[in-house]
């Protein structure tokens, strides 16, 4: 790399220190220890870097700007994620850039490339989509070259790379424990509805796949769209009638009540019924929907601490994973 295309962001990247700390460095702040403060210097000096006065203004007492980019805001989980997250950054001064970039790998990589050149201090990426489907590198190799030149924060999501921090829900957990007991009143035929292969809905489908095959039954993994009708309709098409039912998100879970109340069912006699998020659309729903809660305001405010120390470099370590647990929250639509 040329020493004129250099930027504060490879300065951080070299000395293996975070942007802030390099700031702190070129506006002469004594929040820097001497050992940190020689290190860095030792590298601007070395490259032939020279701090231009966008760099000098990147010090925490000038610029505060985290970059959030999430598939779409037409999802409660992701709309409630991305409210959550910006109170939390907004109480340590931050302001935030926000960007849709779609389910489509190009778009997420283009609108990341996009809130990079926006000179970000923090990347935060909002869904498992970003993960991929938790197996092929091929769709987060992007994450990683972001993970370059600043930190980035995944929620809900697990990616690995140097640089990069999950917050995710034991999803697996979660979902076996409710099929688990959904087979332990009875169950014999219980469906996991999904719309995706993402690293989360993957996580959930294993969740349900352990507890049915375990207990001697078959696992029935049905793929629909995210749309209430598309769902009531793909339910009413299927041969056979389920008993159960553990939808991926709560807007599914709505489709599966329309479902059963069409065909004249009674919930939670003859079909009970699981969605997963806790939303509004849970307790929205006649009957109002159990739903298992992942926390999302927990995980944001975690997500966000996490960011404060990183750029603070507070001695605090950071863990490249951070495992929160779920729970279902009981309504009217299981015993």
């Amino acid at each position: 790399m040329k020493k004129d295309a250099l930027n504060i962001y490879d300065i951080a990247g070299i000395a293996n220190v975070s942007i802030a700390t390099v700031s702190r460095v070129v506006n002469g702040s004594d929040k820097v220890s001497e050992s940190t403060r020689a290190k860095v210097l030792k590298v601007i000096e070395d490259v032939g870097y020279t701090p231009n006065v966008f760099a000098q203004g990147l010090g925490l007492n000038t610029m505060h700007t985290v970059g959030i980019l999430v598939p779409t805001l037409n999802d409660h989980y992701m709309s409630t994620a991305v409210d959550c997250l910006e109170k939390e950054l907004k109480r340590y001064g931050y302001d935030c850039i926000l960007s849709c970039s779609g389910f489509e790998l190009s778009g997420k990589q283009s609108k990341c490339e996009m809130l990079l050149s926006k000179h970000i201090d923090t990347l935060i990426l909002v869904g498992s989509t970003y993960a991929g489907n938790g197996i092929d590198t091929f769709a987060t190799d992007y994450i990683r070259e972001a993970a370059k030149k600043v930190p980035v924060f995944i929620v809900n999501g697990n990616v690995s790379g140097d640089n990069i921090y999950a917050s995710v829900c034991d999803d697996e957990s979660a979902v076996n424990d409710v099929t688990a007991g959904l087979i332990g009143r009875g169950r014999r035929n219980i469906l996991f509805l999904t719309d995706s292969h993402s690293y989360s809905s993957n996580k959930k489908k294993k969740g349900y796949e352990k507890a049915v095959e375990g207990a001697g039954l078959t696992a029935n993994v049905v793929y629909v769209e995210n749309d209430i009708h598309a769902v009531k309709k793909s339910l009413a098409d299927l041969k056979d009638r389920p008993d159960g039912i553990i939808a991926a998100n709560d807007n599914i879970a709505v489709g599966a009540v329309k479902y059963a109340v069409s065909a004249g069912l009674s919930i939670p006699d003859d079909i009970e019924i699981v969605g997963y998020n806790n939303s509004i659309l849970a307790i929205s729903s006649t009957p109002e929907i159990s739903s298992i809660d992942n926390h999302t305001p927990e995980i944001c405010h975690d997500t966000v601490e996490r960011i404060m120390h990183n750029l603070n470099d507070d001695g605090y370590r950071l863990s490249n994973k951070l495992m929160i647990s779920c729970n279902l929250i009981q309504r009217e639509t299981t015993k």
